[in-house]
């Protein structure tokens, strides 16, 4: 394999120093920009990043062994990291978006049998081929975006079988395609149909039988639950949360997202690495989430498709609680893989500048994922993942808002996305 040397970038943007703890408040502007930057490659590894001359003047005498890019005019960032998606899913729902623009409410949807039942019935029926086969190609769509890394929820499953389907395709996912995916238990997503009558029977069956499984086979690192009023209560929460650290599970949750439930302080004390969505947590909760570094993952593209105020970045970021953005790609209420979309809605609808949102879908991202020691920054010795945008400066990313400006894409030191096409 080829060395490979990226040069001349008009802003080559490091972020670098942050891989010990996420950036917070101030922190989160500091992007680390070097102006005509460049970067050496080797074995799918940083080696060296600075300016042009300097690594010119360095690996002289190798240049011509390498492959060489020329960046110039072109901004170039670490590659994009998604950490909340639910990537694994069968199916469509965009006839209930009519239902929604006449009124109808995200949970007087899925009590209707529609949302994440609908799904649910969907994904179960699908077979594994059919599952990869449409999951892959929203991977590719994330690829083409500049996306590199993401993390992947199951919950739409809901059976013992139907989890460990999703948490398989998830798995052959990660060992085929470019992309890395991260998986996440989301067993406890919704209580199916089938167990209305008996949902501590389900609760059961998620604490001692699906998440001792899931472990056993290394299907997850992430145990995830939706903590919110009708779906899962706090302390039904709390019970499959510690149940999964018990088996090695690092505890995620949705918190706080349509009501102030409680969510961002439970995160808090069974050491959540991340409590996601978060539009009515409390104040007393993010001071908790921020004693304790819980990541918040704040998802604008939902907000924005279930017309409903935003989370308060700014809130977030003023009381020192990370932030990280993700697109929450799912077939109901965010079908979206575009990353830099999401980042121009943290801009538009959540007061965060161009610098922050980059930050939140980069470093930080990568913190809430557990992945900050070797992705979400580009120093040496971590993995060289890079996009390479069509832009003069990353701001141009976000302020030019649903345009795909990403040129090329680099994984592991290859050349995944070249021109806009994915070339693997």
């Amino acid at each position: 394999m080829r060395p490979l040397f990226i040069r001349r970038a008009r802003q080559l943007v490091t972020l670098a120093g942050s891989s010990a703890a996420p950036l917070v408040r101030e922190k989160m502007n500091d992007l680390q920009i070097i102006e005509n930057g460049s970067v050496w490659i080797e074995r799918g590894v940083i080696i060296a990043v600075g300016p042009d001359d300097e690594l010119a003047h360095r690996f002289a005498d190798r240049i011509s062994e390498a492959d060489v890019i020329d960046a110039r005019g072109k901004t170039v960032t670490p590659g994009l990291i998604d950490p909340h998606t639910h990537l694994v899913y069968a199916g469509s729902r965009e006839h209930e978006w009519t239902m929604r623009l006449r009124g109808a409410t995200y949970m007087e949807i899925m009590n209707a049998g529609g949302g994440i039942h609908a799904t649910t019935k969907a994904t179960r029926e699908a077979s594994e081929e059919m599952l990869y086969e449409e999951s892959k190609r929203r991977l590719d769509l994330f690829l083409l975006h500049g996306v590199t890394t993401v993390e992947a929820k199951s919950g739409y499953g809901l059976s013992f079988e139907g989890e460990i389907k999703q948490l398989e395709v998830a798995k052959r996912l990660h060992d085929t395609h470019p992309v890395d995916v991260v998986s996440t238990f989301l067993g406890a997503h919704a209580v199916p149909p089938e167990w209305k009558d008996d949902r501590d029977g389900y609760i059961r069956l998620i604490m001692e039988v699906m998440i001792p499984e899931v472990s056993r086979r290394g299907l997850a690192e992430f145990n995830d639950v939706f903590c919110e009023r009708g779906v899962f209560t706090p302390d039904e929460a709390r019970r499959i949360l510690e149940a999964g650290k018990a088996h090695g599970l690092t505890p995620k949750i949705h918190a706080d997202e349509i009501e102030p439930y409680g969510g961002a302080e439970l995160a808090a004390e069974v050491g959540a690495i991340s409590a996601d969505h978060l539009l009515r947590a409390s104040d007393e909760g993010l001071r908790r989430m921020a004693e304790r570094g819980v990541i918040g993952v704040l998802l604008p593209g939902t907000a924005f498709f279930l017309m409903t105020q935003a989370a308060d970045a700014r809130r977030l970021i003023d009381n020192g609680v990370p932030v990280a953005l993700a697109t929450d790609c799912n077939p109901g209420s965010s079908p979206t893989v575009s990353l830099p979309l999401v980042m121009s809605l943290a801009c538009l609808h959540m007061r965060m500048t161009p610098a922050e949102a980059l930050a939140a879908a980069t470093i930080n991202a990568a913190h809430a994922i557990g992945r900050s020691h070797v992705i979400g920054s580009l120093e040496p010795g971590k993995k060289a993942d890079l996009a390479i945008f069509n832009a003069a400066n990353y701001m141009q990313i976000m302020y030019y808002y649903g345009v795909n400006h990403t040129e090329m894409v680099i994984k592991d030191g290859k050349i995944v996305v070249n021109e806009g096409k994915v070339c693997i």
